[in-house]
């Protein structure tokens, strides 16, 4: 029991983490299947209605911050979730597709391994600066 209060702020971010990561794969497949919009540019505005609804969430739920500049709070939350989002995903989106289009790998898949990939390297960016930065506990 101790254990899981020692690590409920991170079960809380894996939790808040797969609703967003539903989110933005079913606004990315929705995007590039249903719309035909490519694959980064898709990325880009899934990732942008993710990243809002993630900081209420994040704020309330996974960090329960109720103090600090709420303003100064979403203004390192887009920084921090830029850089995850918007200059990690893509940087390996593009090589995990540039790696396996060659293998003949159907394009969903590829997508989505890219996707998956790009993902968890965005999260754990994010765990380390939200929890150390964004939504620091005040001491």
């Amino acid at each position: 029991m101790e254990h899981l209060k020692k690590h409920a702020e991170k079960l809380r971010f894996a939790v808040v983490g797969g609703a967003n990561t539903a989110l933005d794969f079913g606004l990315l497949l929705l995007f590039t299947n249903l719309f035909g919009i490519p694959s980064i540019a898709a990325n880009y505005i899934s990732t942008s209605i993710s990243f809002v609804f993630s900081f209420f969430i994040n704020k309330s739920f996974t960090f329960k911050s109720k103090s600090g500049n709420v303003k100064k709070q979403f203004a390192l939350f887009i920084i921090v979730t830029i850089i995850g989002l918007w200059i990690i995903q893509p940087l390996i989106i593009w090589a995990i597709e540039t790696i396996l289009k060659p293998l003949g790998w159907d394009q969903n898949l590829i997508l989505i391994t890219a996707k998956l990939i790009a993902t968890l390297a965005s999260l754990t960016w994010n765990y380390i600066f939200y929890s150390r930065l964004v939504f620091k506990k005040e001491k």
